[in-house]
């Protein structure tokens, strides 16, 4: 009867444990998805702007190379 109960319990925390995992889960999933559709404008913007502008393809590089060594 005890090992019954004591298993019950650790089933019981375990199971809050995993809704309070999911919870968070999906908390950070909306995030994420904010971050993917900026991705997707920004290499809208970059086409857009190579097509316009056809030096901004090759300083393009160029430019994040010298925001990255910072």
């Amino acid at each position: 009867m005890k090992e019954e109960k004591a298993l019950r319990e650790k089933i019981n925390l375990l199971e809050r444990e995993l809704e309070t995992l999911t919870e968070r889960i999906e908390e950070m999933n909306v995030p994420l998805k904010e971050i993917e559709d900026l991705k997707l404008e920004l290499k809208g913007l970059k086409l857009f702007l190579g097509r316009i502008y056809p030096k901004f393809k090759n300083e393009f590089p160029e430019i994040m190379k010298k925001i990255y060594k910072r």
